[in-house]
């Protein structure tokens, strides 16, 4: 039987960095957001007030697989609540345990949560895809009484690499392609167009610079982007941000994790997309251009280059990452759809947030809900 060691601080997690990578290594479908030195990071960062929970299973004296988990408190109806959920925060579009034994892991991880002295009033796993979860998550949760509560979370759109540029672009409406020919048309007109991207193929051991000057270029042109007015602090252009995503920049850039697009007009950058690369997909995490050539479509024009460009290389698929959805739309060969798995604690305030949650299934539409969240 398996039983769970659980880590609550960075400084004994890092012992377990070698197990953590080998796990993720076995893994067929995993993310840059499963990396140790993602959550490290992350933590190190945004783990004010926070706490964490990390399950590790071990068969015997072996790890088998890892739970990443942090107790955090969101504001209710009811007040501060209690949510023990993934570490994501919306970064990404999907998590889950780490290792190719996912059942086993997330069974002897709610088991552990079940036996032990609760600390939570909601356990609520978000972010759960179901085509690789493959059910796991709920019917191992009410194998340990858990009583799983689904609903869906959030809405992503995705590009599928299938055929060629040519094939995809015929897939999309004749509206979409004559808006798409006429602005690279009008931009071309304006001036000398440059299309760069960065990946570095193998990482960068050999102690390269990371091209620090396209992050920054990022950044000043997300400063100067319609996003830089958003009040979420999340927008590349934010200090905070800034310092979190630099920090991971070298770490992505060595690991070959990292994928930079710039488009250039008569040498100066007017778009960027700035996303994570890892085994074949390309994560979209953050995008911007200059308003002062809004009207010649930079941002749309970078996309097409850059989905071009990665038919030619081979990838299989670019999450086009959350938020903004509308926008992303006519793009996607695809939706997706993550769920959360729910579970209430038999505290007072559990069954009231139980109670809220039954009223909101029969008066309001999850899927509304879910693209409220992915708007």
């Amino acid at each position: 039987m398996l039983h769970v060691i659980e880590i609550d601080n960075l400084d004994r997690l890092a012992e377990y960095r070698l197990v953590w990578r080998s796990l993720l290594l076995e893994m067929p479908t995993a993310s840059f957001f499963q990396r140790y030195r993602w959550l490290e990071t992350y933590w190190r960062y945004f783990g004010k007030n926070k706490h964490l929970r990390v399950l590790i299973a071990h068969s015997g004296d072996a790890p088998v697989g890892i739970l990443p988990l942090e107790l955090r408190v969101e504001p209710s109806r009811f007040g501060p609540v209690r949510v023990l959920t993934y570490p994501l925060d919306n970064w990404g579009t999907a998590f889950g345990p780490i290792g190719i034994q996912r059942t086993a892991t997330l069974y002897a991880a709610m088991r552990h949560l079940r036996d032990r002295r609760c600390d939570w009033d909601v356990l609520d796993l978000r972010w759960v895809d179901p085509e690789t979860d493959r059910n796991r998550t709920p019917r191992t949760m009410a194998m340990n009484d858990l009583a799983p509560h689904a609903q869906p979370w959030m809405h992503g759109a995705v590009i599928d690499l299938d055929g060629d540029w040519n094939a995809y672009l015929a897939g999309r409406t004749p509206k979409f392609r004559e808006n798409l020919r006429r602005l690279r048309r009008r931009i071309e007109a304006a001036g000398e167009v440059v299309f760069e991207r960065y990946r570095p193929q193998g990482g960068l051991d050999d102690g390269r610079n990371p091209r620090w000057d396209l992050f920054e270029t990022c950044v000043e042109i997300s400063a100067r982007s319609k996003q830089a007015r958003d009040t979420n602090n999340y927008v590349l252009s934010h200090p905070r941000i800034v310092e979190f995503l630099a920090e991971l920049h070298e770490i992505a850039a060595r690991d070959g994790c990292v994928d930079v697009n710039v488009l250039r007009l008569d040498g100066k950058p007017i778009a960027f997309t700035y996303n994570y690369f890892w085994d074949g997909i390309v994560f979209g995490l953050r995008m911007g251009f200059d308003p002062e050539y809004a009207g010649l479509g930079p941002g749309t024009v970078l996309r097409a280059m850059m989905i071009e460009d990665s038919f030619r290389r081979g990838d299989r698929q670019i999450d086009l990452g959350t938020g903004y959805l509308e926008s992303k739309t006519p793009w996607a060969t695809g939706r997706t759809t993550s769920y959360r798995y729910t579970s209430f604690a038999p505290t007072l305030r559990g069954r009231l947030l139980r109670m809220q949650r039954w009223f909101a299934d029969r008066f309001a539409d999850p899927l509304e809900l879910a693209l409220r969240r992915s708007a």
